[in-house]
């Protein structure tokens, strides 16, 4: 990718174009969230969760919190992976303490709930969040938008829920694998026109979360993770040349080359798990790459948090990388801590 005036004034965009930059970029997934009280007090405000994801200004207002309060060099639209098979005509709500509760769909017979006409209405009031952010960050600060990965968000329309083994999908995907293909063909449709749409607002870079793209063997990964998430890849693409567009198959680090050359994205996010030496590997070969700071470490803080943020950070020196976390900020969070880690990677200038 060139380096355009806007690459240029957004440090968050140079990367994806295999440019190092010292001291690198910095945004943490879920850096709008719980830890923070004034998204406390937002979150109050609106209602239910899907509520504020589709209320315009608070979500706008929400995803604004942490630049203000941090500075970092990118925002991430405030929305939820769930909003797709929401938008589609799959009933989700997200109960208080527990996490989101779906409908199951367990077979092919269910697929007819569903219908891309639906969504217009839905993906519309998050696109709205997306045209007012655009205006509102500074210049300089790049805003992501995102959408769960087909399986990933199969995963929780199977089971009703989220879950450790993600059983209700994988046992779905061996009995009638053509059934199955069909939901993920439908979330796959869904989500190129989803992405598309936040682009046309006003979205700077586009990510997919795959989060449990690690629970698959390499056979079921190749045709669950890596075909889907590549037929958006290259839709989006065709239509937005020069959007980069990030993976994130968490859990998935042994095959993590596989799928940036099975899927053609632009850069990834690694967690915890995800070695140091694999980031670099994939960084040398013009790849950018995120992560990959353990959350629970943001939440002890102290020493411990400096150590390991100088070792990446001199670890990824003069290759394309952005900081970021493993995974997201967890609500036990000390919003110091934040500050903390974000003034510590902006004195790392190796």
């Amino acid at each position: 990718m060139q380096l355009t005036t806007e690459r240029i004034e957004k440090r968050f965009l140079q990367p994806f174009a295999g440019k190092a930059v010292a001291p690198p970029p910095i945004w943490l997934m879920r850096q709008a969230g719980r830890y923070l009280p004034e998204y406390r007090k937002t979150r109050a405000e609106a209602g239910s969760f899907l509520d504020l994801c589709y209320s315009p200004k608070l979500a706008a207002e929400v995803t604004l919190q942490p630049i203000r309060r941090y500075g970092f060099d990118a925002a991430i639209l405030f929305s939820d992976i769930l909003v797709v098979p929401d938008a589609l005509g799959q009933s989700v709500r997200f109960a208080e303490g527990e996490g989101p509760r779906l409908d199951p769909i367990k077979s092919v017979d269910g697929l007819s709930r569903l219908a891309l006409s639906n969504t217009n209405d839905k993906f519309s009031r998050v696109c709205e969040t997306v045209e007012r952010l655009s205006q509102a960050l500074p210049r300089e600060t790049a805003l992501i938008g995102f959408c769960g990965a087909p399986w990933t968000v199969a995963t929780y329309m199977a089971e009703g829920r989220g879950s450790s083994d993600q059983a209700a999908a994988r046992e779905w995907a061996y009995a009638d694998p053509e059934g199955f293909a069909q939901l993920i063909d439908i979330l796959t449709e869904a989500s190129i026109v989803y992405l598309s749409k936040q682009i046309d607002a006003g979205a700077n870079a586009i990510q997919i979360f795959d989060s449990w793209a690690g629970s698959l063997s390499e056979d079921e990964f190749a045709r669950w993770v890596i075909a889907p998430t590549a037929r958006i890849v290259s839709e989006i693409r065709s239509r937005h040349a020069s959007i980069p567009i990030i993976g994130f198959p968490r859990g998935a680090a042994a095959l993590l080359e596989t799928y940036i050359h099975g899927t053609s994205v632009d850069g990834v996010s690694c967690d915890t798990s995800c070695p140091l030496s694999i980031m670099q590997k994939i960084a040398q070969s013009g790849k950018a790459v995120q992560g990959n700071l353990d959350p629970l470490l943001l939440v002890s803080g102290g020493d411990a948090l400096d150590r390991r943020t100088d070792a990446i950070c001199r670890a990824m020196a003069g290759l394309p990388f952005v900081f970021n976390l493993g995974h997201g900020i967890v609500p036990q969070t000390s919003p110091d801590n934040v500050a903390r880690l974000v003034e510590r990677v902006r004195v790392n200038r190796a």
